[in-house]
């Protein structure tokens, strides 16, 4: 079993304390304790208190520990030596939106790639130039160490962490089951510039739902843009607004997502998972394989495989 501890450092926002309750939960292996340095009502930000039952004795032994909250402001120093002590024991520390101004006041980020909330970015680099701040991403690992921005990125974080831990198909079922969609890549933009205001009928999650039903068929930017009733160009344009991919870039992600989960759950021969997620040929997929995931298909399904159908059942 997998322990993952939760330290919450307030303020924080009730939001992000359920995020690896929610997400750990949905996965299997798991056991996720929360915990603070004061344990009982602990204040939220607008809402009402929630009663954190751990000390931060509950970090002793912990395989994950994820600093939630903080707000920016200095974190209890029994939390800082609790997160030390825990980073030297060789746990595998992250933190969510805020919770990495906690990291980089334990001095866990120095001299690493980090992000934060996109607002409070300049405030982590000022305050803390010995960390190389990455504004404008999802979530960064470096050395071992991630962070995510806020909200939804947070999610996609541990639903990453979920990958790294039990591969594609166990992070998309518990992306399914928390009713979110499956991990995005952490180089993906927080999206800082506003995007266009949703218009009634030109949303284009419909088209991102028809291409995942059609990935094994040689998709063009002509036929998202003919499935969306739109052209080329404004495909291009609305996509990046709400992805922040473009059509293809987002396209190969989802591709080499959806051979992760049959290398994973199928025996099927690599020439058939690379027809089947729409990467052309085994050749096509080794090459994407390494570049995404720095294994070849064959160590990957040595590593993760979790062979849910048979051969018959699959083909």
């Amino acid at each position: 079993m997998h322990r993952v501890a939760a330290v919450v450092v307030p303020p924080v926002l009730s939001f992000d304390v359920s995020i690896p309750l929610m997400v750990f939960h949905n996965a299997e292996h798991y056991d996720v304790r929360v915990c603070t340095a004061r344990p009982g009502p602990t204040p939220t930000v607008g809402g009402p208190d929630i009663v954190v039952p751990d000390g931060l004795d509950a970090m002793a032994g912990a395989d994950t520990v994820l600093a939630v909250g903080s707000g920016g402001e200095q974190a209890p120093a029994e939390v800082l030596d609790a997160l030390r002590k825990a980073a030297a024991a060789g746990a595998r520390i992250a933190s969510l939106c805020t919770g990495a101004f906690v990291l980089a006041q334990a001095g866990l980020l120095d001299g690493r790639r980090a992000t934060t909330h996109w607002g409070l970015a300049d405030d982590l680099a000022t305050r803390f130039p010995a960390v190389d701040v990455q504004p404008d991403l999802l979530f960064v690992e470096d050395g071992g160490i991630f962070t995510s921005a806020g909200a939804a990125a947070a999610i996609d974080l541990c639903l990453h962490l979920v990958r790294v831990d039990h591969g594609a198909a166990a992070a998309n079922t518990a992306a399914r089951l928390a009713v979110v969609p499956p991990v995005r890549p952490g180089g993906q933009s927080q999206f800082i510039e506003t995007p266009l205001p949703p218009e009634r009928g030109t949303s284009l999650a419909p088209t991102r739902a028809w291409a995942l039903e059609h990935l094994d068929r040689p998709l063009t930017l002509a036929d998202l843009a003919g499935h969306a009733r739109t052209s080329v160009r404004t495909l291009t344009r609305r996509f990046h607004a709400e992805t922040g991919l473009s059509p293809l870039q987002w396209l190969l992600h989802r591709r080499v997502d959806r051979a992760r989960e049959l290398l994973e759950t199928t025996e099927l021969p690599m020439d058939l998972v690379a027809g089947r997620s729409g990467l052309g040929s085994a050749d096509s997929l080794r090459k994407h394989m390494v570049g995404r995931v720095g294994l070849t298909p064959t160590a990957y399904r040595a590593s993760f495989s979790r062979q849910v159908d048979s051969p018959a059942e699959a083909t």
